[in-house]
């Protein structure tokens, strides 16, 4: 069990880490300005390249940094340009949970089902990348039409903000530009995420000391992942599988798909995952079947993903009210269409 975990928590501090860092570099700040600049005042084309940057960001960084660095950017940027900011808000919590399937790295129970597919020596991405994209689509095309007249707005173009540091600026771009490749590289992702870290540790330990402190370690995320892992061990040595086995079938991929939906949003994503975990390890399929329905399938509740939450947490702290019912009403549209077409695609 060590064996397995290390690797993850090694991955969750370093990409958190270059997140955090790559933000105190303006990084974010200033690519979500100049996705403004080139929507030149039409809100439909500003918003296209919000979810290009969260699609991107999600993907490559983790769905953590998605939803917690890039909400409180976009949510500011909304309220400058005087644009209705739930538009933005749930473009960045949707994609976060829909654009997370296509990469190991993109979510934390898509590392820890890297394990099962290693064993199965099937590659991650030739079974992701269908279901990952039509997850993508299926989540743009129902944000569209549930915020068609936000869209047909317009704004005046503000000015691109001033970066205090090129060095560090264009050193975190690069980091975060590089980590694409690298991720898909077949090199245990925990190695690049780690140099990408200690590069951007080093640049700003020479010209900005004051922004490296212990808080940039998530410890207490850290200690509720192991938390999850001795939990669900424990369960499942006391007739869990079995249970969830009887519930989820052994035949059809929707019905397990529905089953982590289920699971994800009655506790949360992760220990939804540990659990079915035995019951779909058998076959590349099933296993993608699983995280289609806990990635995609989380966004019911407010508590459905750490990354929800963290949202959630930004969302207040920007004064944006997002009721229970709010995000509920929405995600019960959205969450079938997107399950069900990715489960389609996925056999198809």
């Amino acid at each position: 069990m060590v064996a397995r975990i290390a690797p993850v928590l090694v991955f969750l501090i370093a990409v958190t880490v270059i997140a955090e860092l790559a933000d105190k570099a303006k990084l974010f700040e200033v690519a979500a300005r100049e996705a403004a600049h080139l929507a030149r005042g039409r809100v439909w084309r500003l918003w296209l390249l919000v979810v290009a940057l969260a699609t991107g960001l999600t993907i490559v960084l983790s769905l953590d940094t998605c939803a917690v660095l890039l909400t409180p950017v976009v949510l500011a940027m909304a309220r400058q340009l005087d644009i209705p900011p739930k538009l933005f808000a749930f473009t960045t919590v949707w994609l976060a949970a829909t654009a997370s399937l296509l990469l190991p790295v993109s979510n934390l129970t898509n590392l820890l089902a890297l394990h099962q597919f290693h064993r199965l020596d099937v590659s991650y991405l030739a079974v992701s990348w269908r279901p990952a994209i039509a997850a993508i689509l299926i989540t743009v095309a129902v944000l569209a039409v549930l915020f068609h007249r936000d869209l047909r707005r317009t704004y005046v173009v503000p000015p691109t903000p001033e970066v205090d540091d090129k060095v560090l600026f264009w050193g975190s771009a690069g980091v975060c530009v590089l980590l694409g490749p690298a991720f898909v590289s077949g090199i245990e992702v925990a190695w690049p995420a780690s140099v990408g870290a200690i590069i951007l540790v080093v640049l700003f330990a020479i010209r900005r000391r004051s922004a490296l402190r212990w808080s940039l370690i998530p410890a207490k995320l850290v200690i509720g992942v192991v938390v999850l892992f001795a939990l669900v061990a424990f369960l499942t040595d006391h007739g869990l599988e079995d249970l969830l086995r009887r519930v989820a079938g052994t035949t059809s991929d929707l019905r397990l798909s529905a089953t982590g939906v289920v699971g994800s949003n009655l506790f949360n994503n992760l220990p939804a995952y540990l659990a079915m975990e035995p019951v779909a390890s058998s076959d590349p399929h099933r296993m993608m079947a699983l995280l289609i329905g806990v990635n995609c399938g989380c966004l019911l509740t407010l508590w459905g993903s750490l990354a929800t939450l963290l949202w959630r947490s930004r969302c207040d702290a920007a004064r944006v009210d997002i009721s229970w019912w709010s995000f509920l009403w929405r995600g019960m549209i959205l969450t079938p269409l997107v399950v069900a077409g990715s489960v389609l695609v996925l056999n198809g």
